[in-house]
């Protein structure tokens, strides 16, 4: 337990006695692809640290869209925030993607731990200014990129260096949700992508085929607002000439 814990950077620099505190409350979860691990408003009276697979973390209106929050990969923590709260309950869902291992951390213990070590509230304010300076990136993204931004920076984030084929490992669905485009825009936008030869797509697999282009397309976000009228009116720049 204290070795999986220690994969999680809340917990990797925390003293021996701290972690054997927190492993004497926690508890391992295994989830099922498409299992629930909570529901949206249900009360948190504990925190996750995701080992293997993928959460989803969604939220659903009054009407009962989904939208996709975040999609938590191993390694990452969620929900620990809500320790601050004298009355905490779970602002969103969340569901397992891919078969999911975690485990379980007792929140309100935890939080009693930080009361009596300095170092350890620091090292938790760290990771949550990381998220929240993550957070405002997105609500730049969303309010002033378009959607074709939006997906090719996506596309461009998922390969790795050197490397211009990967798979896609998010379901489409909720890719689209996660981007805060329609399906169906989504799936136009990788079809406009693809008939301009910026990429190839079968199944899953995405492979870039002019890197340099896609970066263009991305990069047209980063423009004044006085000159993104020619995103919305060209979701793609013309292919340059070979």
């Amino acid at each position: 337990m204290i070795e999986d814990l220690k994969k999680g950077l809340l917990f990797s620099h925390l003293g021996e006695e701290q972690l054997q505190r927190v492993a004497k409350g926690a508890r391992r979860v295994a989830l099922a692809e498409g299992e629930s691990l909570f529901e949206q408003g249900e009360r948190a009276d504990r925190f996750y640290l995701l080992l293997r697979g993928q959460v989803k973390l969604y939220r659903l209106s009054p009407a009962g869209n989904e939208k996709v929050i975040e999609v938590v990969t191993p390694g990452s923590t969620f929900a620990e925030a809500l320790m601050f709260l004298d009355r905490p309950h779970y602002p969103v869902g969340a569901q397992a993607l891919s078969a999911a291992q975690l485990i379980s951390v007792d929140a309100r213990d935890f939080a009693a731990m930080l009361r009596s070590s300095v170092d350890t509230c620091f090292l938790l304010l760290g990771d949550m200014s990381q998220r929240l300076r993550g957070l405002l990136r997105e609500i730049d993204d969303l309010s002033l990129h378009s959607a074709t931004c939006r997906v090719a920076g996506y596309i461009l984030a998922q390969a790795a260096d050197g490397v211009d084929e990967f798979e896609l490992k998010v379901p489409k669905q909720t890719l689209a949700s996660r981007l805060s485009v329609k399906p169906e825009t989504f799936s136009r936008i990788i079809r406009n992508l693809s008939e301009q030869g910026y990429i190839t797509m079968e199944g899953n697999r995405v492979r870039i085929m002019q890197p340099d282009a896609m970066r263009d397309v991305a990069d047209v976000c980063a423009l004044p607002q006085d000159a993104l009228h020619a995103t919305f009116m060209y979701p793609c720049p013309p292919k340059k000439p070979q």
